[in-house]
């Protein structure tokens, strides 16, 4: 089979033909039909995510279908569409796992990371990691539902019921899903991104955003929650300055640049910071739920597999609108 593969950090990835793998006992075999680029991804491949196994398919927005299964694998069938995620495994065992936080299990796995993923024609994963899509979301274009969507709807998931007005700082893939998500439940989206950037402002406006402008700019409304999605750690004390007394800045990404200093009035009057780790499967569960009550559109790019190169480029430098997406011929 092809493959992309990244055989050192910093460094192209690598097209070739590689052994087609076989499913263990708990693993499903899937012919991959699209894989989601996401800008953990780029985090991997530049070297800012430094634990990856090497060398390495990577890729963790996967809608494939499923062409073997492991002989203790249950829930699947030959021809099932199958969305394979960044959690890819967990122990089952530690503090974590026992109390429903999965997400930080301390020897968890990760598709496209630690593990091979879905830069390929075929890859395995563990069938307990698994979603079945859907019959609306069994396209290429629903790929980027599997990370951008999923960890978009677990950082939202983590603002209060009351919050009515959020921020989105950076509006691509994951925001571009959340937004319509939140609209639907009568929220009011403020959308932040980089200085100039007009065609990402009249993208978050065309997804529902009541508002856009430059990450500088001073909202027309004080804050009741933000999410960040840009890897800019000078956004915290800018959101945190947006918000409104009690209000909460989740920061969405796995990878941030330093956060400077601020001073402790923008945190004081009970407002609160926190990270986003991963995801559970109870989240994909709750996300393709609500995925029923009210559906969502992305906006993807599509590029061959040999493309990822140029696709992953393309991220890298802003001018991607939506997602990318590699779509297998």
């Amino acid at each position: 089979m092809n493959a992309m593969i990244l055989e050192a950090a910093g460094q192209p990835l690598v097209y070739k033909q590689v052994n087609v793998p076989i499913p263990t006992d708990v693993q499903l075999q899937i012919k991959v039909i699209a894989c989601g680029i996401c800008r953990t991804d780029l985090h991997i491949i530049d070297g800012e995510l430094n634990e990856p196994k090497l060398p390495l398919i990577p890729g963790h927005q996967v809608i494939g279908r499923v062409k073997m299964s492991g002989k203790k694998v249950t829930g699947f069938k030959t021809d099932d569409i199958v969305g394979i995620p960044w959690l890819g495994y967990t122990c089952g065992e530690c503090k974590f796992c026992l109390s429903g936080r999965e997400n930080v299990c301390d020897r968890a796995l990760f598709t496209g990371y630690t593990i091979n993923g879905g830069y390929a024609e075929y890859m395995v994963a563990d069938a307990r990691f698994c979603f079945l899509m859907p019959k609306e979301y069994q396209e290429a274009g629903a790929s980027p539902l599997l990370c951008a969507g999923l960890i978009g709807f677990r950082s939202y998931r983590m603002i209060g019921a009351n919050a009515h007005n959020i921020g989105i700082y950076g509006f691509g893939a994951a925001a571009h899903i959340i937004t319509q998500v939140a609209k639907v439940q009568g929220k009011q989206i403020f959308a932040f991104t980089r200085a100039g950037d007009a065609e990402s402002q009249s993208f978050a406006l065309k997804m529902g955003a009541s508002w856009a402008g430059n990450n500088d700019a001073t909202p027309p409304e004080k804050l009741d929650a933000a999410i960040i999605f840009a890897p800019a750690g000078e956004l915290v004390p800018k959101a945190l300055k947006d918000t409104d007394k009690t209000g909460q800045v989740i920061c969405g990404g796995i990878h941030m640049s330093n956060i400077p200093s601020f001073s402790y009035n923008l945190l004081w009057g009970e407002r609160s910071l926190q990270s986003v780790a991963n995801l559970t499967r109870e989240d994909g569960l709750a996300f393709l739920k609500q995925l029923q009550k009210s559906p969502v559109e992305t906006q993807t790019t599509h590029f061959k597999l040999h493309q990822a190169n140029e696709a992953l480029n393309l991220l890298r430098s802003g001018k991607i609108t939506g997602a990318a997406v590699l779509v297998m011929e």
